[in-house]
Protein backbone atom coordinates (compact mmCIF):
# COMPACT_ATOMS: atom_id res chain seq x y z
CA UNK A 1 0.00 0.00 0.00
CA UNK A 2 2.84 2.40 0.83
CA UNK A 3 4.26 1.96 -2.65
CA UNK A 4 0.91 2.87 -4.20
CA UNK A 5 0.62 6.00 -2.09
CA UNK A 6 4.17 7.05 -2.91
CA UNK A 7 3.56 6.54 -6.65
CA UNK A 8 0.27 8.46 -6.53
CA UNK A 9 1.83 11.42 -4.69
CA UNK A 10 4.80 11.46 -7.06
CA UNK A 11 2.44 11.45 -10.07
CA UNK A 12 0.28 14.20 -8.53
CA UNK A 13 3.29 16.43 -7.86
CA UNK A 14 4.56 15.83 -11.38
CA UNK A 15 1.15 16.79 -12.82
CA UNK A 16 1.15 19.99 -10.73
CA UNK A 17 4.39 20.96 -12.48
CA UNK A 18 5.06 24.63 -11.63
CA UNK A 19 1.87 25.23 -9.65
CA UNK A 20 2.54 25.72 -5.97
CA UNK A 21 0.68 23.10 -3.94
CA UNK A 22 -0.36 24.00 -0.42
CA UNK A 23 -2.06 21.84 2.15
CA UNK A 24 -1.14 18.59 0.40
CA UNK A 25 -1.26 16.76 3.72
CA UNK A 26 -4.93 17.69 4.29
CA UNK A 27 -5.78 16.89 0.66
CA UNK A 28 -4.33 13.39 0.95
CA UNK A 29 -5.95 12.75 4.33
CA UNK A 30 -9.36 13.79 3.02
CA UNK A 31 -9.01 11.64 -0.09
CA UNK A 32 -8.08 8.58 1.97
CA UNK A 33 -9.88 9.05 5.27
CA UNK A 34 -13.43 9.60 4.02
CA UNK A 35 -13.62 6.45 1.85
CA UNK A 36 -11.83 4.44 4.55
CA UNK A 37 -14.41 5.41 7.16
CA UNK A 38 -17.28 4.88 4.72
CA UNK A 39 -16.01 1.40 3.80
CA UNK A 40 -15.66 0.31 7.42
CA UNK A 41 -19.11 1.73 8.23
CA UNK A 42 -20.60 -0.35 5.43
CA UNK A 43 -18.70 -3.42 6.65
CA UNK A 44 -20.11 -3.01 10.18
CA UNK A 45 -23.66 -2.25 9.03
CA UNK A 46 -23.28 1.37 10.21
CA UNK A 47 -22.35 0.31 13.73
CA UNK A 48 -20.35 3.32 14.91
CA UNK A 49 -18.91 1.64 18.01
CA UNK A 50 -17.63 -1.29 15.98
CA UNK A 51 -16.35 1.04 13.24
CA UNK A 52 -14.47 3.16 15.79
CA UNK A 53 -12.94 0.03 17.28
CA UNK A 54 -11.77 -1.30 13.91
CA UNK A 55 -10.26 2.08 13.01
CA UNK A 56 -8.62 2.47 16.42
CA UNK A 57 -10.56 5.64 17.20
CA UNK A 58 -12.81 6.53 20.06
CA UNK A 59 -16.47 6.97 19.16
CA UNK A 60 -16.40 10.74 19.70
CA UNK A 61 -13.53 11.17 17.24
CA UNK A 62 -15.33 8.99 14.73
CA UNK A 63 -18.48 11.11 15.03
CA UNK A 64 -16.46 14.30 14.42
CA UNK A 65 -15.03 12.76 11.28
CA UNK A 66 -18.46 11.56 10.16
CA UNK A 67 -19.72 15.15 10.46
CA UNK A 68 -16.61 16.52 8.73
CA UNK A 69 -17.14 14.30 5.69
CA UNK A 70 -20.95 14.49 5.66
CA UNK A 71 -21.32 10.78 6.41
CA UNK A 72 -24.01 11.16 9.09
Amino acid sequence: MARSVKAAVKEYLHMMDDQQETDLYELVLTEVEAPLIESVLEFTGNNQSQTASILGLNRGTLRKKLHKYGLL
